[in-house]
This record gives C-alpha cells, structure tokens and sequence, in this order.
C-alpha cells in the first residue's frame, strides 16, 4: 500500500467534521444575515477536500458512498460561483441552496457512518433499512430543510446592499 490507510482515514474524517461545523457556522450567519466570507472560505475548502479525499480510499466497484461524494463535490464547489457574483435573487438562492445541500450530504454521510462504525448505533440498525436509521435520516432532513429556508430569508438583499 502507497499510504497509511488508519492516518488517511483520520485526516478525511477530521476535515469532514471540520466541513461540517464550519458549514452549521455559515448557514448560521446566512440566516442571521451575516455574511461570513473567511468561515465561508475554510467550510467550501474543507467540503470539496472532503469529497476529493473520499475518493481515495481503495475500493473495487462504485458504491453508494462515491455517487453522493459526486454530489457533494458539485454541491460543495457550486456555490463559489454564485459567491463571487452574489447580485441578484438567483445568485443568492443558488449559493444558499448548495452550500446547505453540501452541508446535508457531509451531514448525512457522517450518519452513515456512525450507524456503521458505532457498535450500539451498528446494532440497532445493521442493514441501514431498520426504522432507527429511517428515522435519524428523515430528521437530519428535516432540520436542513429548515436550515435552508431560514438561510434563504436571511441571505436577502436588503441586508448585504446588492
């Protein structure tokens, strides 16, 4: 082997976490109506390291895990355009709308990946079909649904002067 899978592992799941609370602070800002370039900055670079990191984990056919990384990927870079160009309601939207997709697919990954790595997580749930995943997933998306219409009435014109 090239590299050191246990210390690779340990640096992709430390960058995701980063990504992911960088990411709550951002949606946080944006639905309090601050606009936080740096955090914004550190949550796009972590989520797009994330996703290109993802794929180096040896692995023998696709799966799962490497279709939502694709997404997350584009999710993740998507809103640097619309950051750079943020005049107009659909710039707005757009950046709003994939940076809190990207958030909610690392959000979901890291679910994943506790009921499959956390032994009383892994037991109530060993397929990932069991209610208790079900349920957990359903909630997590609820709670970015909400984060992204809050974000989206925050994140208005009117607050920023375009």
């Amino acid at each position: 082997m090239i590299f050191d899978l246990p210390m690779f592992t340990l640096i992709h799941v430390v960058i995701s976490v980063l990504g992911i609370i960088s990411g709550l602070v951002v949606v946080g800002g944006l639905m309090a109506g601050a606009r936080l370039e740096g955090w914004t900055a550190f949550f796009l670079a972590t989520t797009l390291f994330t996703s290109l990191s993802g794929f180096g984990f040896p692995f023998t056919q696709v799966s799962p895990a490497h279709i939502v990384g694709h997404f997350t990927g584009g999710a993740g870079g998507l809103p640097c355009r619309p950051l750079l160009e943020t005049s107009g309601r659909l710039w707005r939207a757009t950046y709003v709308i994939t940076a809190v997709t990207a958030l909610y697919l690392n959000t979901f990954v890291l679910v994943v990946q506790l009921f499959v790595k956390t032994p009383p997580l892994a037991q109530l749930a060993p397929t990932q079909q069991e209610p208790p995943f079900a349920v957990t997933q359903v909630l997590i998306l609820a709670l970015f649904v909400y984060l992204g219409w809050a974000a989206l009435r925050g994140f208005r014109p009117t607050r920023f002067g375009f």
